[in-house]
């Protein structure tokens, strides 16, 4: 039987009892058809992963009642990915394929293009959960509430790096601009920052040429639609800069879960 894992706010200690939300509970006995005694795994960010087994505290409540710790909490790449909101189906993609690919700080950015202004938080924040449950993430992305570009700039962090993907072509290649990068510049906190379908304006990406530590590349000979201009540069970054230079840690056979049960 494949293994639940699932994301949580509580605490997680020896010999604790966390409780289940509505949600979850429908989840696992009524999507996954778990009985009492399912064995889960169980994170919040902060205190590494752990093992569980699924135990009924009455109509509609259930509670993980947590054995041991199966991983140590792990430092992950500090990177945002701050982008310019997209319509339902494809601002959901870019939730669930950012989370997939280490983003820390998922934040929506209005500019003079956007066509789109309202974002649903709460969707952002599910299909980031969702997605973080599937991959063996220790954490998930925080879901910021969407800014006008010149206000994020205004209070910008004067420690951490700006990547921009500038699609007039006034940037040089994003693999050499992030290859050529000194240990300081790897080690530093970073941000993607992704322009609307439009492309961000002139004003706009002289103001982000004005910040410090900012970055300017291209990504190649074809024009990309935002999303997967924004993918693209994060995969690049990770694997320039990020955790992808990592080894990929070895995984007891019973270890890989996923919410589809595959």
């Amino acid at each position: 039987m494949s293994v639940s894992r699932l994301y949580v706010e509580a605490d997680l200690l020896p010999g604790g009892e966390v409780p289940l939300s509505d949600a979850q509970h429908h989840y696992l006995r009524h999507v996954m058809r778990r009985n009492d005694g399912a064995p889960l795994r169980l994170f919040n960010g902060r205190d590494g992963e752990w093992r569980g087994v699924l135990e009924n505290r009455g109509r509609k409540s259930d509670v993980a009642q947590l054995v041991d710790r199966v991983r140590e909490q792990a430092g992950e790449p500090d990177v945002w990915l701050c982008f310019a909101p997209l319509k339902r189906a494809r601002i959901d993609y870019v939730a669930e394929k950012a989370t997939e690919l280490g983003v820390a700080v998922l934040q929506p950015v209005i500019t003079h293009h956007t066509a789109v202004e309202r974002v649903n938080l709460e969707r952002l924040q599910a299909n980031a959960v969702e997605a973080a449950e599937q991959t063996e993430r220790l954490s998930v992305p925080q879901v910021r509430a969407p800014l006008p570009l010149d206000r994020l700039l205004q209070q910008w962090p004067a420690e951490r790096r700006i990547l921009v993907c500038d699609e007039t072509g006034g940037g040089p290649p994003i693999a050499e601009s992030l290859g050529g990068l000194d240990a300081e510049g790897r080690a530093a906190p970073w941000a993607i920052v992704i322009g609307p379908e439009g492309g961000f304006d002139a004003t706009e990406l002289a103001a982000l040429r004005r910040i410090t530590n900012v970055m300017a590349v291209g990504l190649g000979p074809r024009i990309l639609r935002a999303d997967t201009a924004a993918l693209a540069a994060l995969a690049c970054w990770q694997a320039l800069v990020g955790d992808w230079q990592r080894p990929t840690p070895r995984l007891a056979s019973d270890y890989r879960t996923s919410r589809a049960g595959l």
